[in-house]
């Protein structure tokens, strides 16, 4: 079966790539999956983020995995909406930033050098803006 036969099949059509650069691919996809897994339990782990980045991975190196995870009933809008939009849902928006801030306080009271935190804020701020300024799905 061709390439073109396989996309009208509606089937993804497979990466040209070498074995070990798919591996690789592979292997980040399913490290980032885990965490985001693991961040639909933990409070301060995200999960969006981990599962956009194991989209992208398997996008790359198992299509198949990839159309799993935009059906998922939970997790498929979200992606959706991100790749069509850039958009991140309002709870969404709210855990980031609240786990930013919970970050920065952690750092401030734990930093023996003053500058650590304020370098530290810096990036967060500009993290918080990125994330308060994409569309709310």
């Amino acid at each position: 079966m061709s390439v073109d036969d396989e996309r009208q099949a509606g089937e993804p059509a497979a990466p040209q790539m070498g074995p070990v650069a798919q591996l690789a691919y592979r292997a980040l996809g399913m490290a980032a999956l885990g965490l985001g897994i693991a961040g639909a339990f933990l409070p301060l782990l995200p999960t969006t983020v981990f599962l956009i980045i194991a989209a992208w991975a398997f996008g790359k190196s198992a299509p198949k995995l990839r159309a799993r995870l935009y059906a998922h009933k939970r997790f498929g809008p979200t992606l959706e909406a991100w790749d069509r939009r850039g958009a991140i849902p309002p709870r969404a928006k709210l855990a980031a930033v609240i786990g930013m801030g919970l970050s920065l306080v952690v750092v401030m009271i734990t930093a023996a050098n003053p500058w650590v935190p304020m370098g530290v804020g810096v990036v967060l701020t500009l993290c918080a803006l990125y994330v308060l300024t994409r569309p709310s799905s």
